[in-house]
């Protein structure tokens, strides 16, 4: 047995000698040569806090603190790199596995890796390096009014060294990617629960399932299906990001609950009800976090059994001689349809239909990107003061405090009938001269503008 004896105690020596290695070795002499043959590669400053050897659990060596970049475009925790010592004395030198920990990407970053990895059309010679496996952890992307991460990712290589697989995951487990090379492009299979939008509204899928395919300049991402706010949408869109970003696609949404919806895209908006709707939309923005400033969508939509806040039309159309019902209260409707323009921040809603019980309302309305009001809403009240009149109300104001108040001519007329004929009849027929004055010549005060 003493065999087994001198086995454990040469065993114990090599763990004591690989422990004690960090104390012995000191790498840091190298640091100014690896941050200037570095720097020259990349065109640009890098900086290294620190590198250490170790020989436990498997012999590594880590480099702490990397920075590229005057503004530190690039920065990371650590690195660990784990050779197969085995291949260091071979023309190819095989690595194990690099693990890079609290690596942060900037837009700039992003902008300068083509640069990077450019490569030209002259033969290559074999890979002096050959890398196994890339992992990284607490990974986050930094752009200009955006974020993505902290996220996970592992990268699967081939045994000539290419990608064969990346799989990213965020912290919180919330979304998870799955890219696999085809040729000289990327299928794409990303699934998402509970995962808000990184960038422009902060709405909040359910469920997310978008499947395509991208190269280094863009995505194709045919296959687009969600589940939120009660209802479903899916779709197909395109994105580029090589100079700046562009977006475009369309989608069907079928029975989308705005209520918690509507805030997140208009703020100041309220209202409730399911949403149908085929929008088409675009953008050409300088970066991700401009996309909704520079959007333009156009759709049909109907909203059923839903509610607008902030406005009462029926109440509106019945004050003819008092400002009573010009401000608050609320729209109940069985169904509300019409078309939305949005372009750059300015909403316009044309063929407006409102339908519910006593109340029938067409018009357009438009807000701006300052969330002020204006249009026309014509509406019909099953009222016994303006029985069978269709009354022209004004829009105005702002989305948190809008205004509606019957046109100026409408007033007139029902209230010079008032005079003559005494309220009830005479303001009923005033009424209907007024909006019929009110046809003849509201167009030409538009036209003068």
């Amino acid at each position: 047995m003493k065999w087994l004896k001198y086995s454990g105690l040469v065993l114990g020596v090599l763990v004591l000698i690989l422990a004690a290695v960090p104390f012995f070795v000191s790498l840091n002499d190298y640091i100014p040569r690896i941050e200037q043959e570095v720097s020259a590669r990349l065109k640009e400053p890098v900086k290294i806090g620190g590198i250490r050897a170790a020989g436990l659990p498997l012999p590594h060596v880590t480099v702490d603190r990397i920075t590229v970049g005057k503004a530190e475009d690039i920065r990371v925790g650590k690195v660990t790199v784990t050779p197969d010592l085995f291949t260091l004395l071979g023309p190819t030198k095989v690595i194990k596995s690099i693990e890079i920990d609290g690596l942060v990407l900037t837009q700039k970053a992003i902008d300068k890796i083509p640069a990077w990895t450019g490569t030209d059309a002259s033969p290559r010679e074999p890979a002096a390096v050959r890398v196994e496996s890339i992992r990284l952890d607490d990974a986050l992307v930094r752009l200009d009014k955006m974020s993505f991460g902290p996220f996970d990712a592992r990268v699967k290589l081939t045994g000539a060294g290419a990608p064969e697989e990346v799989s990213i995951v965020t912290r919180d487990g919330k979304l998870k990617v799955l890219v696999k090379p085809d040729r000289s492009n990327y299928l794409i299979d990303a699934s998402a629960r509970g995962w808000k939008l990184p960038a422009g509204p902060a709405i909040v899928f359910d469920e997310l399932n978008v499947k395509g395919v991208a190269t280094l300049k863009d995505a194709n991402l045919g296959d687009v299906r969600a589940r939120l706010y009660g209802g479903t949408v899916s779709g197909k869109t395109t994105l580029a990001w090589q100079k700046g970003m562009q977006i475009k696609g369309s989608f069907d949404v079928n029975q989308v609950e705005l209520r918690q919806l509507v805030p997140l895209l208009s703020p100041g908006t309220n209202a409730s009800g399911r949403l149908n709707a085929r929008p088409v939309f675009s953008a050409n923005a300088r970066d991700a976090g401009q996309i909704m400033s520079a959007l333009r969508l156009e759709t049909p939509f109907n909203v059923q059994n839903g509610v607008l806040y902030g406005v009462d039309i029926s109440k509106a159309a019945t004050s003819i001689f008092s400002k009573e019902g010009a401000k608050g209260g609320e729209t109940r409707f069985d169904q509300l349809s019409g078309r939305l323009v949005l372009d750059r921040g300015t909403y316009r809603f044309t063929r407006l239909n409102v339908a519910s019980g006593s109340l029938a309302a067409d018009g357009d309305v438009t807000i701006s990107p300052r969330q002020e009001l204006s249009g026309r809403i014509n509406a019909n009240v099953k009222a016994a003061s303006v029985t069978a009149a269709n009354v022209p109300l004004n829009v105005s104001g702002t989305v948190q405090s809008p205004v509606l108040l019957p046109t100026a001519a409408y007033v007139a007329g029902a209230a010079a009938c008032t005079a003559v004929l005494g309220p009830g009849l005479g303001t009923t027929i005033g009424a209907k001269i007024g909006g019929w004055t009110e046809g003849l010549f509201g167009k030409k005060e538009e036209k003068k503008k």
